[in-house]
């Protein structure tokens, strides 16, 4: 009973959406590519990459404003690449976001190592985070109130994210063309549909979107960076978007399932749990997700009517 105490706490929900932001907004963004019939490995890669630009230049300039835009900057540079590889190239989505995911590991550690002497972590001179908003008398209001108050507005960001990732998709031109580019290319392009456009498109918007959270990450609490710091979060977030159907709330459902099995893990740790199998926790739920999707998705293709049309006895 002791230990539910400790895990179960009014403060648990604050830091659920503290954690739980990054990888809503990057699955998010993956949603997009995936309602376009692209599934982003990268993700990784660019928050991790928009994680160390937030703080060398949040730091280097004082403003966490400016750390999230050249965050937002950074991750666009790399989700340029993967959109040129993929879609001028030619070349496989998941090889190219495989390499620029090693591309952003390993680019992160030499600038740690050029810029500030030291690829493991940066110096504390070299520290930024961001401002919290206050919900001034709105804090008192039960469960909700504590859980908001204090916030970074990423997490606002993010939790706008979902009904106006809704809207885009559903309610707009472009969202209309993208998942028409995700069921059937060949017939969308045959309406007209600039399908490389549409799909260029969507993996600015991953982009954009891992870079923000990238910045959530590294300047929320540590206002520092450490070597891969996103440790896995971006497939997490591939996992929470496959989960959830590249559907913006069924994803996000799956993200506070993610994100909650994270903050738990880390009071299982404080409680005096093994820290190794705390840590284990938010893998292990990703693994029985994907699995569960896996079973799901095999379903419905035997259920499919096949193509091939059946023999005709005389």
């Amino acid at each position: 009973m002791g230990v539910l105490e400790q895990i179960f706490t009014a403060s648990m929900l604050f830091v659920i959406l503290m954690k739980v932001a990054p990888l809503l907004l990057a699955a998010i963004g993956g949603a997009f590519t995936q309602q376009g019939n692209i599934l982003n490995i990268g993700l990784e890669g660019m928050m991790l990459i928009g994680a160390f630009t937030s703080i060398a230049v949040g730091s280097a300039t004082g403003s966490a404003l400016v750390g999230v835009g050249a965050a937002v900057a950074a991750a666009l540079v790399l989700a340029l690449i993967y959109a040129f590889a993929t879609l001028w190239l030619k070349a496989d989505f998941i090889v190219v976001g495989i390499g620029v995911n090693l591309l952003a590991a390993g680019l992160s550690v030499f600038l740690l190592q050029v810029f500030y002497g030291n690829p493991g972590v940066t110096p504390p001179s070299a520290s930024i985070r961001l401002p919290r908003i206050s919900l001034g008398p709105l804090a008192e209001v039960p469960v909700i109130g504590p859980a908001l108050h204090n916030q970074t507005a990423l997490v606002w960001l993010a939790l706008l994210a979902v009904p106006v990732a809704s809207i885009v998709l559903y309610r707009t031109r472009y969202g209309v063309h993208l998942r028409a580019v995700g069921e059937d290319e060949a017939a969308a392009e045959a309406a007209g549909i600039g399908v490389r456009r549409v799909k260029f498109q969507s993996i600015l918007i991953s982009g954009v979107l891992c870079g923000v959270a990238g910045a959530q990450l590294a300047m929320a609490t540590l206002g520092s960076f450490t070597a891969n710091m996103t440790s896995g979060r971006g497939f997490i977030a591939v996992a929470a978007l496959t989960f959830g159907l590249a559907k913006p709330v069924r994803t996000m459902v799956a993200a506070f399932i993610f994100g909650a099995a994270d903050a738990i893990a880390d009071q299982l740790g404080i409680a005096g749990f093994n820290s190794n199998l705390a840590l284990m926790t938010p893998y292990i739920i990703t693994i029985i997700a994907l699995v569960l999707v896996g079973i799901r998705f095999h379903k419905i293709r035997s259920k499919a009517p096949s193509a091939t049309p059946a023999p005709q006895t005389a």
